[in-house]
C-alpha cells in the first residue's frame, strides 16, 4: 500500500560563511527560489515552507513551477534525500526515484561495477543487483562493452546504461524530474514501453515538468510551487474514453 503525507512540512538549508546579507539574499533567491532568513543565529534558505500533500494508491501528482520554485527540492524530500527540518512526514512502500539517473555512474568502473554501484544507491541489496544484471545488461543492448570503463562509452551508450538500471526495479511510488529520454533513436521505441510500464504498475507517480501537455497527460493532479511554497492545487479532468 503506497502513502505519503506531508504536514505542515518545511525545508531549510543553512548558510555558513556567505558575505554580506543582500550578497546571501540574491544568491539564496537565484539558486533555490527560496526565502532567506534565520534560524538560531544562522542564515538559513527556506527550501519548501509549510508543506501540505497527501497522497495514494492511484494518485498521479504533477508539481508545476518556475526554475527553483522547489520541485526538484521536494522530489529529493519525499525520496529520503532531504529530511523535512520541521513538519510532518510519513511514506509508505518502496520508491522508485528517477530524478537523476545518471547518479552514482562511474566513469572509471565497469558496465557491470556501475550496474551493482547504481543499484546500491537504489536501495537494492547486493543479491537484488546481482539477480537483475543480467535483464539490466540484456535491455541495454551494450553487449561486450557492459566489461568496459564507462568512460568509454559514448553519451548515448551511458544513458541506455543509466536508464536500464533506473529502471529496473518496480516500486510502490515513482518520483520524476521530467520523462525520461535516452535520446538513442535505436533504443527510443523499446525506452518508452520500459517507462509506461514502469509508470503504469506504480501506486502513486510524482512527477515535476515544465510541459503543460505532459502534466495534462500524465497526471490527475496538479500543485502549484512558487518559492517553496504551494500556491494553488487542483484536478485535472482526464478524457473518457468512451465515444460519443
Amino acid at each position: 500500500m503506497a502513502l505519503i503525507s506531508l504536514r505542515n512540512a518545511s525545508v531549510s538549508f543553512p548558510i555558513y560563511g556567505a558575505g554580506s546579507a543582500s550578497l546571501k539574499k540574491t544568491l539564496a533567491a537565484s539558486v533555490t527560489g527560496g526565502r532567506f532568513g534565520k534560524e538560531t543565529g544562522v542564515n538559513v534558505v527556506e527550501a519548501l515552507s509549510g508543506i501540505n500533500l497527501e497522497l495514494k494508491n492511484g494518485d498521479r501528482l504533477g508539481l508545476i513551477g518556475h526554475n527553483g520554485a522547489g520541485k526538484s527540492t521536494l522530489l529529493r524530500a519525499l525520496a529520503g534525500v532531504y529530511e523535512p527540518s520541521s513538519g510532518e512526514f510519513v511514506r509508505e512502500g518502496t520508491v522508485a526515484s528517477l530524478i537523476d539517473p545518471s547518479l552514482g555512474i562511474e566513469g572509471d568502473a565497469t558496465g557491470i561495477e556501475n550496474i551493482m554501484l547504481r543499484g546500491l544507491v537504489m536501495g537494492m541489496s547486493k543479491k537484488q543487483v546481482e539477480a537483475l544484471t543480467p535483464d539490466i545488461c540484456e535491455f541495454s543492448g551494450l553487449g561486450e562493452y557492459v566489461n568496459m570503463p564507462v568512460r568509454t562509452y559514448s553519451t548515448g551508450m551511458m544513458m541506455r546504461l543509466a536508464f536500464s538500471i533506473s529502471t529496473s526495479v518496480q516500486a510502490d511510488i515513482l518520483l520524476m524530474d521530467e520523462w525520461l529520454s535516452v535520446g538513442d533513436a535505436e533504443f527510443t521505441e523499446k525506452a518508452e514501453k520500459r517507462m509506461r510500464d514502469v509508470v503504469a504498475k506504480s501506486g502513486i507517480l510524482v512527477l515535476a515538468s515544465h510541459s503543460p501537455e505532459l502534466i495534462r497527460k500524465e497526471c490527475t493532479r496538479v500543485i502549484h510551487l512558487e518559492h517553496g511554497r504551494i500556491i494553488d492545487a487542483y484536478a485535472i479532468e482526464q478524457p473518457s474514453e468512451e465515444g460519443p
